[in-house]
This record gives structure tokens, C-alpha cells and sequence, in this order.
């Protein structure tokens, strides 16, 4: 595949080469490994050319293709099982007019799965023909150690040195020693002797009597610096895997609906994002996406620990420990790094580590740090976990300061960004596409640059950073931060507002020039209730009409915006996890109609998308009768924020918040849409506590019956 150059300017950009119609592929993760194959199981150069096995930010498999009879077989079928952890695919001769092999007659089952830095394929053939069979079959494999940016398309002057070795006949190993130091290496082997070897091919003959079958094994391990992973058989790794998985939906409770494909959607968000999330030392950490975004990202992992705060706290756990434990110490521009600042990414690989890329730990990103603390105070209310929050503390205080020195560094009272390095991102906020913020005649704003949305982050922080603060006995510096919050909501409302537009505006450029744009921005006002309470119906009604809401989802903008284009990244798509935060936000100020409409369209959505998987965005194009929605072409998929936002939905239907320290579960005007009769929740916790329900949907209201609790725990509904 030719490589294409994606930075234009100083800005990184995913490249789509082709549509996703040309290779349609499935992923694997496990850990810091993940592999994307095509439906036959193979690794090709084609497509987006993205298909591989990597680990650790690298490329450790650019080829791997299975052929029978130097052909390729017959598809029977392709299909990641429902748990994430394998991927079957089934095969067959096809008619090679070889009187020896007749069509149909060999059954192929291939099965790969992904543990601990290990690719494992077990092969089984079985000949269902009344005759003996011979026949030959090959494997064709290659590895370039290529950087997962270098894959994106970023071109390198140098790079380091491949070596390959055949240490038997039935094992090659190539080694790679990057401009970085590290050693990585990859090696191939088999079960079953090949006919013909060489280091980049082997051929086997394999003789099968009728109905006979044979199983063979072909594994590919990855090693860092002479750390590989000592050997495995497939049995015993499918046992590891499907113990860590129970392990990991073990953490979440459990929820069944009278509804069964979306009792599918439920089940598969579940399964994404427990493949997303990998156990890191300060606790598991849901990685944003794959394939481009395998690694942990701060305002990806913040919400998505939030979508799934009352089905799993100890997600959110994880991901402040993380971030705590990265945040920045010191002022470094070419990082973007402020003390205080919390994460936007960290890679690992070897660009990032020669920075030729920014992102080996790059704070790029204006919203991590008040999503940082203010997810530190939902943890807070969901769990009463106070020794936590103790430890905590002095993170959240110096992600205060950042607020106050660095975000507002002209002391308007508004956080504002501005990138201090050309290679780094020139917009910071979640929409980060360098055309995302724009003024009503389409003029790109110039930095710094204030967004609606942060203003909300900064004001729902500063409500939680109190509430810590008087918990821990800290009464002025409570009071302190309560009033900066009400000061700054008086301030947003008055500068913010748009008349015209009947919503907040996008945001104020670097001359305090508003953005008179509409866009999603202004709905996240609605989720930390920064909004005025007078404003909440106009917004509302403007985010439902046929200009914002497709069908499938809220746009990002409207079709009346002069960017609009329903194929853009930011501008006209449609992302799950930001219609679920507008939906919870619509929820708190009552407006139960327009989350019944977002979770109807991403429940829809869910019905006509591959394995029932939202991905991270479709296309904003209007929906049409008996026709699916347009997929954009690079999305990731899985994509963790986009697998939770059904349990977000969820939260927003149900009213559900918790009030950890008195063990207390709400439920305020609970509500159920038409096609859930009803939804069974095993096993909620709170602490060493927990519950079971059954929440009943009737003509007007919706019972909820308690099936077991522990008597510590308080059950509360509110009308």
C-alpha cells in the first residue's frame, strides 16, 4: 500500500484511503495488544491498511494470509464471538476443478484469540468427504515493526534495523532494533512440520482420511527488550482469557431488559468495554479506541468512567489513579504541560519515545483537568469512599491551580487554550479537528480560544471540588470554591447567551469575539447544569429539531451551519457518547421527552450497526425510511465512551444518583421508554453493600420492586 503523508501543517490526521466496504475488519484486544484482521482471519495490505497485530504502540504482524492449494478458501462464515474474546471463522474449499479436492468437501475452522501479548490460532480441518484427502495449505507472513503512527501514513526519514532468523523448521524470529534502543521482536511458530520453509512462507501437506480431523497450532508472540512471554498452549490461554473476562464483568452489575435486542446492546457495550479496559498498576483503565486510539486518553477515559460510574466505580477509581499519578509537574511547551494539568495521552512506541510525535505523554487537552476533578467528586457521591478521596486531594488541588493560573491566564474568568507547540493540537477541546471552531461565516477562530462546554466542566468542578472540601474538613476553602462556581455561572449566562440563536454560543475566540455558532458544545451546559433554568426549553426544543436531531442522533452542528458536512469528523456527524451526555443533562432539568428520543435513536442505531457495536461516529446524513445510517469510514469501533453511553442512557431514564455516604441509591421520576417493559438490575453496589431490582414500566409511571437488599442500604424514589 502506498503511504500517504497525514500531517498537513503541523496538524495529525487519520487518513481514509478507502471506504470500509473495501476490507471490513474484526478486532481483537487484550492488554496492550490488540490485532484487526480481515474476515478470513488474514492480515493483508489492503483496505485502510491498518489490518496487523500490535503491541505497545508497534506493528508486530503486517502479513499473515492462509492459503489452500495456493488459492484462497471459501468464506462460510466470520464472526467476533459475542464475549470479545475470540474470532471464528469458518471455511471451505471452492471449486478448484482438482479431482483430488472437491468442492466442499474441507471444512476449515479457524480460531485466534488475544492473551498477554500472545496471537493464538488453532486450526481444525475436518474432511467430510467419503474418500481420503491430501492437499497443501500455506501461511504467508511478514512484519515491519512499523510505528502506529507510521501505519496512520507519517512518513520517517529513518528507522531502525529488521532481522530475521529461522530458529527451527517449524519457528522464524525477526528481531527489530529501533532508533530508540529497544529491542522488539516477534516470533512465529508451529505445531505441525512445514513441507517447504523460509522466512517468509511456509507450505504444509496434510492427509486426512474420511471424516478424520486434524488440529494444528500457529502462535505469534511479541517481546520488549528480550521480555517474551513464556510459551502457552491455546486450551490454557482460552481458560486464562475466560476467567479474566468473568473476572472483569464480575466488577460491573448486571442488567436484563424485556427487550432483547437491546438487551444485545446492552450485552455487547458491556463485553467493549471490559475488552477496552486494561488492568495497568493503578488500577484498570478503559483505553479510547481501536485501532488508532489504543492507549489511555484523559477526557476518553474520565467519561467513560463517568457513562459507567453506577454499574462499576471501580472503573472511575482507576482511571483518577492513572491520571493522578501522570499528572504534570512542570511547565513543558513542547508537551503542552502545565503543573497541575492532567493527561490528554500518553503512547508508547517508538516515535513517541524519539519525539517525532508530541503524544509519548502530551497534556494537549483543556477539559481532562476539571472532567479529572469533577469525575473525583461523582466517585465520591456514587462510593463515600473518603480514604480514597484523601489520597487523592492533592491532585485535585493542583488541578484547582491549574484552573486559576494556567487555564485562565488572562483572568477573564473563563478557561481558554492555546497550543505552546506547532506539532501539538491547535484545538483542545473534544471536538479537536483543526476546523471544529468556527465563527457563523465559516472563518477558523484564532486561540486562545474559550469553549462553551469547558466553561461547564470548570463550573461543575469547582461545585464538586466544595463538596470534597467540606467532607475533608477544609470549611473556607469549600465556601471559597462554591462561590467561585456561582460567580462564573453568573458570568457564563451573561457573556455566553445567544438570543438568536436560542442556545449558548460556541465559544470566544482569542479577541473575545463570540462564535455565534450552534453546536452539541452548548447541550454538555445542560449535563453540569451550568445553564440557566429559564434557557433549558428553547435549547432543548432547538437540539430536537430536524436541523439538529437526524434520526440516528444529535448532530455536532446543525444542517443550517455554514461547515456543515454530515461526513465531517466534528462538524455534522453524530457521536454517541455526546448524545448521552445531553441526554443526562436533559434528565436533570426534567425533560424526560428528549432522552426517550436520544435513546430511541442510538437504540435504533444499535439494531442496524455490525455486532450491535456503536462506534465512536456515523455520518450526520438525514435518516431515511428502511435504510441504515452511513458509517464514517475511520471511525473506531470498538470505542470505549461509544459503548457506554447506553449505560449513561440508562442513568438519565431512570433519574438514578447515589449519595455514597448515607448509602442511599435515587430514583427521581424514573422512566422507562415503550419498548422496555421492564429492567432487572443484579447486584448494584455501593461499597460491601448491594441490591437487586426490577423496575416495571406502566401506563403512566414505573414501579420499582426491591427483590433483595441488604439492610444497610436505602432504596429512595421521588416524584
Amino acid at each position: 500500500m502506498e503511504k500517504k503523508i497525514i500531517r498537513i501543517g503541523d496538524e495529525h490526521y487519520i487518513l481514509a484511503t478507502s471506504a470500509l466496504a473495501d476490507a471490513r475488519t474484526h478486532v481483537l484486544k487484550h492488554g496492550e495488544t490488540f490485532g484487526i484482521f480481515n474476515p478470513y482471519g488474514d492480515i493483508q495490505h489492503i483496505g485502510l491498511g491498518e489490518q496487523g497485530l500490535y503491541h505497545e504502540g508497534t506493528r508486530f504482524l503486517s502479513k499473515f494470509e492462509f492459503n489452500l492449494e495456493k488459492s484462497h478458501p471459501f468464506l462460510l462464515s466470520s464472526t467476533i464471538k459475542s464475549d470479545n474474546a475470540l474470532l471464528a471463522v469458518d471455511l471451505t474449499n471452492p471449486d478448484l476443478l482438482l479431482p483430488h479436492l472437491p468442492r466442499g468437501t474441507l471444512h476449515i475452522s479457524r480460531t485466534k484469540l488475544l492473551y498477554d501479548a500472545r496471537c493464538l490460532e488453532q486450526f481444525r480441518f475436518t474432511n467430510y468427504s467419503s474418500d481420503p484427502l491430501t492437499f497443501v495449505f500455506s501461511i504467508q507472513y511478514e512484519v515491519d515493526f512499523a510505528d502506529l503512527f507510521e501505519v496512520r501514513g507519517e512518513q520517517r526519514s529513518q528507522r531502525g534495523v529488521v532481522t530475521v532468523s529461522t530458529l527451527s523448521e517449524c519457528s522464524v524470529l525477526w528481531k527489530y532494533q529501533g532508533l530508540d534502543h529497544v529491542q522488539r521482536a516477534t516470533q512465529l511458530t508451529t505445531d505441525l512440520s512445514p513441507k517447504n520453509a523460509t522466512t517468509g512462507s511456509m507450505d504444509f501437506e496434510l492427509s486426512l482420511g474420511s471424516k478424520d480431523e486434524k488440529i494444528i497450532h500457529i502462535n505469534v508472540t511479541c517481546s520488549v527488550n528480550g521480555e517474551a512471554p513464556v510459551p502457552m498452549v491455546f486450551s490454557v490461554a482460552q481458560t486464562h482469557a475466560a476467567s479474566d473476562l468473568q473476572d472483569s464483568k464480575a466488577r460491573f452489575c448486571a442488567l436484563y431488559s424485556g427487550n432483547e435486542q437491546f438487551n444485545d446492546w446492552l450485552n455487547r457495550s458491556l463485553d467493549d468495554v471490559c475488552m477496552m479496559t486494561t488492568d495497568l498498576p493503578q488500577g484498570p483503565y478503559p483505553y479510547a479506541g481501536v485501532p488508532w486510539f489504543s492507549t489511555p486518553f484523559g477526557r476518553d477515559g474520565i467519561i467513560t468512567a463517568l457513562e459507567c460510574l453506577w454499574i462499576n466505580p471501580d472503573l472511575a477509581r482507576g482511571v483518577l489513579n492513572f491520571l493522578a499519578s501522570t499528572q504534570a509537574t512542570d511547565v513543558l511547551p513542547e508537551q503542552d504541560a502545565e503543573p497541575g494539568k492532567i493527561l490528554h495521552e500518553t503512547r508508547k512506541g517508538e516515535m513517541a519515545a524519539l519525539k517525532e510525535i508530541p503524544f509519548a505523554q502530551y497534556y494537549g487537552s483543556v477539559d481532562s483537568t476539571p472532567l479529572f476533578i469533577l469525575l473525583a467528586g461523582a466517585y465520591y457521591d456514587r462510593t463515600g469512599d473518603k480514604d480514597f478521596i484523601v489520597s487523592l486531594w492533592p491532585h485535585v488541588d493542583r488541578a484547582l491551580a491549574w484552573i486559576d493560573q494556567y487555564g485562565d491566564k488572562d483572568r477573564d474568568g473563563f478557561v481558554e487554550y492555546f497550543r505552546q507547540t506547532p506539532t501539538g493540537l491547535a484545538q483542545q477541546g473534544w471536538k479537536d479537528s483543526y476546523d471544529s471552531i468556527f465563527h457563523a461565516d465559516g472563518t477558523l477562530a484564532e486561540g486562545p480560544i474559550a469553549l462553551c462546554e469547558v466553561q461547564g466542566y470548570v463550573y461543575g468542578a469547582k461545585r464538586a471540588a466544595s463538596n470534597l472540601a467540606e467532607m475533608l474538613g477544609y470549611a473556607e476553602r469549600a465556601a471559597t470554591l462554591l462561590q467561585e462556581a456561582h460567580v462564573l455561572k453568573d458570568l457564563f449566562n451573561r457573556t455566553f447567551w445567544s438570543d438568536t440563536l436560542n442556545t449558548y454560543v460556541l465559544a470566544l475566540d482569542g479577541n473575545k469575539h463570540p462564535c455565534v455558532v450552534r453546536s452539541t458544545n452548548a447541550g454538555h451546559t445542560l449535563f453540569t447544569e451550568i445553564a440557566q433554568k429559564d434557557r433549558v426549553e428553547r435549547m432543548v426544543e432547538g437540539l430536537l429539531e430536524e436541523e439538529f436531531f437526524s434520526g440516528w442522533g444529535i448532530r455536532t452542528i446543525p444542517t443550517t451551519e455554514t461547515r456543515y458536512n454530515p461526513m465531517a469528523y466534528h462538524n455534522g456527524s453524530i457521536w454517541p457518547h455526546d448524545n448521552a451526555l445531553i441526554a443526562l443533562g436533559m434528565s436533570r432539568y426534567g425533560w424526560t421527552e428528549g432522552v426517550e428520543r436520544i435513546l430511541g435513536a442510538l437504540f435504533d442505531m444499535s439494531i442496524h450497526v455490525e455486532l450491535r457495536r456503536l462506534p465512536e461516529l456515523i455520518c450526520g446524513f438525514t435518516r431515511k425510511p428502511g435504510e441504515s445510517p452511513i458509517l464514517y469510514p475511520v471511525a473506531c469501533a470498538p470505542q470505549a465512551w461509544a459503548a457506554g453511553a447506553v449505560f449513561l442512557l440508562l442513568q438519565a431514564c431512570l433519574g438514578m444518583s447515589f449519595q455514597g455516604t448515607e448509602r442511599e441509591i435515587r430514583f427521581t421520576n424514573p422512566y422507562l421508554p415503550e419498548f422496555l417493559p421492564f429492567l432487572k438490575i443484579t447486584n448494584l453496589r455501593m461499597g460491601k453493600y448491594s441490591a437487586d431490582l426490577e423496575l416495571t414500566r406502566t401506563a403512566s409511571d414505573v414501579m420499582i420492586n426491591v427483590t433483595r437488599k441488604d439492610d444497610d442500604l436505602n432504596i429512595v424514589t421521588v416524584r
